[in-house]
This record gives structure tokens, sequence and C-alpha cells, in this order.
């Protein structure tokens, strides 16, 4: 897909689910710090969800944000095909560039909504690649023989 292209959108539906997924993935938010709770759902084009909420840390540099969260749990489950994302928190916020990394990585055509914990009202969708055009990338070797 051309970057000028237009992004195909989902039904509402499906939308909806996600941003739903994504508030209810929110009320898990460990935040004693800053009390800012984030959730994310991540639709696999196999159709999977997988949740995620942020998790902070007295040590600041190893919070977790929720949409690793969500992604590594795709990972877990070897479900790597992503088509769709929500993030949802109290003001709309952007995908940080550590998550942004981390899910161009899988899926640079990802398509990403952010929007709030208490309501429907979505931006997006953006494609990953818009999102960090200037991605690191380094050649992938062939994967082992799992033992």
């Amino acid at each position: 897909m051309n970057l000028h292209d237009e992004i195909p959108t989902l039904d509402a539906s499906k939308l909806n689910g996600l941003v739903a997924a994504a508030q209810n993935a929110a009320l898990s938010a460990y935040n004693p710090y800053s009390k800012f709770a984030v959730g994310c759902a991540l639709l696999t084009k196999k159709g999977n969800i997988y949740c995620g909420c942020n998790i902070e840390n007295a040590s600041y540099s190893v919070t977790i944000c929720a949409e690793r969260v969500a992604a590594s749990q795709a990972i877990l489950h070897r479900d790597l095909e992503w088509d769709s994302m929500v993030v949802v928190s109290p003001e709309r916020v952007s995908v940080c560039g550590i998550c942004r990394q981390f899910l161009h990585e899988f899926a640079p055509q990802l398509r990403v909504w952010s929007g709030y914990l208490d309501n429907f009202q979505l931006v997006g969708p953006t494609l990953m690649q818009e999102m960090l055009p200037a991605a690191m990338t380094l050649a992938r070797k062939p994967a082992s023989p799992q033992s």
C-alpha cells in the first residue's frame, strides 16, 4: 500500500468491539505513579483480539506500555499477522516511539486508532509505517528449527 492511498477502515461493529476491549483492558492498568490508565486492543488477521494495559514501575524505564503488552500476547500465541489496533486513555495520546519501533518490526501496515476511556470517539486510522517512516530494520536470519 502506498502511503498516499486511502487506508481501508474496519466496519463499525468490529471497531467498536476493539474500543470496548481496549477500554476494558485499561481497567487492569497498574499505574500507581501517574494514575494514567492506557488500554490497547490488537486485532489479528485471524480475527483474534489481544489486549494490554500499561504497567508502571518505580524504575520508570522498565514501565511497559499497553501496546507492547497486547503485541507480546499475540507473539506468545504465534499470531503474527496484525490488522488493527485501538489505544485508549483519559486524554487521547499517540503511540510512543518505543512502541512504534516494536510494532513496526511485525506490522508496518498495522492500522492504528487512538481514543478515550469514556467514549467511542477515535482518531485514525494511521498506518504504522506513517507513524515511523524511518524505522530501524535489519535483515532477518532464517528461523532455527524448534527443538
